[in-house]
């Protein structure tokens, strides 16, 4: 039950979201702003246009600076768009051309493993799944574009991870693996040793340690920069995917991983496992 104190806290707290949500939908209209002609726009004719006091526009003027956004001419103390707006802009062109790329390869592959077939690009500390050729058996592992997953206890986490720069690795891992299954790898010792065996054959295999029941094989795929930007797996049961089974998938998913590789722009050599 709740008290009348109660009442008046939840109703200062629904006061304060709005206040929030208020503020950022006021941002992203101070960045609409510049959807015209100007390239450059001062404080007085951001309010004027959006009808807003200064002293708002101001405040998050200064606070889209911080992250970027904005950025000061400081010769005219008029604002434009920052660095900031222009990267985000270009990961999510870059994800959807990978997307793109790889459709039909990643249907000749279901075609070819008669498994599901993932594609993953990295999503901040985890990786996120952004297609998903479900395979046509009956008992098939279930996945969802937008899904979220960590990269030590993944394959697809595992390709992408064993790629990147030795700070990097240690960033996305730090000193804590939480396990989720029994038989995930928790130990950064392990994992170390397991990403260069990664490195040395190309790709990357996970045995019911990120979900029980399900096995996967995954290589990298790399841009025209040769960054690692995603990575293609092949996933399915135990029951149907013996650890043999799942290894045979190996070079046609490496195939696969060139090609849509070469698709983005890629044209050297994709790491160890590459006999190119």
């Amino acid at each position: 039950m709740k008290t009348m104190g109660d009442m008046k806290t939840t109703g200062t707290q629904d006061e304060d979201q709005k206040g929030r949500l208020s503020s950022v939908s006021m941002a992203i209209r101070i960045l609409k702003a510049f959807e015209g002609d100007d390239a450059e726009i001062g404080v007085t004719e951001l309010a004027r246009r959006l009808g807003i006091a200064k002293s708002t526009v101001h405040r998050l003027v200064v606070t889209l600076m911080a992250e970027d956004f904005l950025e000061q001419n400081h010769e005219t103390g008029r604002y434009r768009l920052g660095l900031g707006l222009f990267g985000l802009g270009s990961l999510v062109r870059n994800r959807m051309d990978l997307s793109t790329e790889a459709r039909t390869l990643l249907m000749d592959l279901r075609q070819e493993t008669d498994e599901t077939i993932l594609l993953a690009v990295p999503a901040g500390p985890e990786i996120m799944y952004i297609r998903v050729q479900p395979s046509r058996q009956a008992v098939r592992i279930s996945a969802e574009i937008g899904m979220r997953a960590p990269y030590h206890s993944t394959a697809a986490g595992r390709a992408m991870l064993a790629f990147q720069p030795e700070s990097r690795i240690v960033a996305l891992t730090g000193a804590s693996l939480p396990p989720q299954t029994p038989k995930t790898i928790t130990d950064p010792d392990k994992l170390q040793k397991l990403l260069g065996n990664i490195r040395r054959l190309g790709y990357a295999v996970e045995d019911e340690e990120n979900e029980l029941g399900m096995r996967a094989i995954a290589a990298p795929i790399h841009d025209a920069q040769s960054e690692v930007v995603g990575a293609v797996a092949v996933a399915g049961p135990v029951q149907r995917l013996s650890l043999k089974n799942l290894n045979g998938f190996a070079e046609p998913l490496l195939v696969a991983a060139r090609a849509i590789s070469a698709r983005l722009g890629h044209r050297g050599s994709l790491g160890a496992g590459d006999s190119e």
